[in-house]
């Protein structure tokens, strides 16, 4: 016992970032976070049944990733296997079935696939949401666009109109890929008039790149791409990018301002959250679930705590020499007591470049969640609004 005692405190003098990092949750307190969450509605588990939570939870009895995994895999065959069924007689039973299969799915493969587990579920639901791609209407499209020997994917989905149409370029975060956007943000989209094309952001999902200084670049071909649809107007493009996915809005506002006509950056990481001080703050976080480093170094392929805290500097826009340099009209949005990143990130990109528009919610965590202010009223009365003012 003293020399694992010894070996335990050798390892936290060599490493002493890590010694500030909270302990991840216990099983029993992630199966009561994950409870609270279903019960509130609440991000990640917006949508989900809560006596299917239950039952779900109730088969787990400990952290291993891949009996997590298992575990959501097959709640999610049995929406699978009613979705199928349905299909022939009742479409719209079937499109919500196959919604549900890509929901228990996807958390099975929540955070991020770092396990064998992970990896199948994160497949079965890109297969099952693909199911339900195919009965909505309007149409969504799965768009495949040729890059670099690979692909970029997105949904794309316009709304019913007699000519070229506004899009937004929607970007999900670190673990809300553009599924979750088509899901979470495509009816209001649809409904102000707009359309969207989803997308994962850069060392996500199906993403054909990681994180790096340059990754934006998917981006500039995915605007290449609606520029030459006769059904986009390429006067009227936009994009809104939501937590990480924030960042590539800004970025993208300012590298392709002449394209872009309007951008959200929806608490994206500027500067601050790059910083090793910041990372090794925010790396405690509980508004985070679980498997928050694992999501965080996995975008860049960092292995470990020492090369991620050393990789994150360089895609500052301050370092990139971005911040100063004029953007597309932009709207930032966050709360003043984000925990995931530092609020100070949206005055620095206020404070600097072209004029932009902010809403801060002084009660708000992340994205600006908080007591009134659930995600879904956010987009609804500040994003969709100020987007379809700006291209319509």
């Amino acid at each position: 016992m003293l020399i694992r005692l010894m070996v335990v405190l050798a390892l936290m003098m060599a490493l002493p970032a890590t010694a500030q990092i909270a302990p991840a949750r216990t099983w029993p307190e992630l199966r009561d976070a994950v409870l609270d969450r279903v019960n509130r509605n609440a991000y990640p588990l917006t949508g989900y049944n809560k006596e299917e939570v239950r039952e779900v939870l109730s088969r787990i009895n400990s952290l291993d990733r891949d009996e997590w995994a298992r575990s959501w895999i097959a709640q999610g065959n049995r929406h699978l296997a009613a979705a199928r069924a349905a299909e022939a007689g009742d479409q719209a039973k079937a499109r919500e079935a196959y919604l549900d299969a890509w929901r228990y799915f996807g958390f099975g493969a929540w955070p991020t696939q770092n396990s064998d587990g992970k990896r199948e579920a994160h497949r079965l639901g890109a297969e099952a949401f693909r199911g339900f791609a195919r009965l909505a209407s309007p149409a969504i499209e799965v768009v495949r666009i040729p890059f670099e020997g690979k692909e970029i994917v997105g949904y794309l989905q316009l709304p019913k109109a007699a000519g070229p149409v506004p899009v937004v370029m929607s970007v999900g975060g670190l673990d809300s890929y553009k599924e979750y956007v088509v899901e979470q943000y495509g009816p209001g989209y649809i409904a102000a008039g707009l359309g969207y094309m989803a997308l994962d952001m850069p060392g996500t999902g199906e993403s054909p790149i990681r994180i790096d200084v340059g990754a934006e670049r998917i981006f500039a071909r995915v605007l290449d791409y609606l520029n030459s649809r006769k059904d986009v107007d390429p006067k009227r493009i936009g994009m809104m990018g939501v937590s990480w996915g924030g960042h590539w809005a800004a970025r993208v506002g300012i590298v392709e301002k002449d394209r872009l006509r309007a951008s959200v950056n929806w608490a994206g990481p500027v500067d601050g959250y790059f910083k090793r001080e910041w990372q090794v703050k925010a790396l405690g976080t509980r508004e985070y679930l679980f498997d928050l480093f694992a999501a965080r170094a996995g975008v860049y392929g960092a292995t470990d705590l020492e090369q991620f805290l050393a990789y994150g500097p360089r895609m500052s826009l301050k370092t990139t020499g971005l911040l100063d340099k004029p953007s597309a009209s932009m709207l930032l949005v966050n709360g003043e007591k984000d925990s995931q990143v530092p609020i100070e990130d949206l005055y620095v990109m206020l404070r600097t470049g072209s004029v932009k528009e902010a809403w801060v919610n002084p009660n708000g965590g992340h994205i600006g969640r908080g007591p009134g202010w659930p995600d879904t009223r956010i987009f609804a009365e500040v994003v969709v609004p100020w987007l379809a003012r700006s291209l319509k």
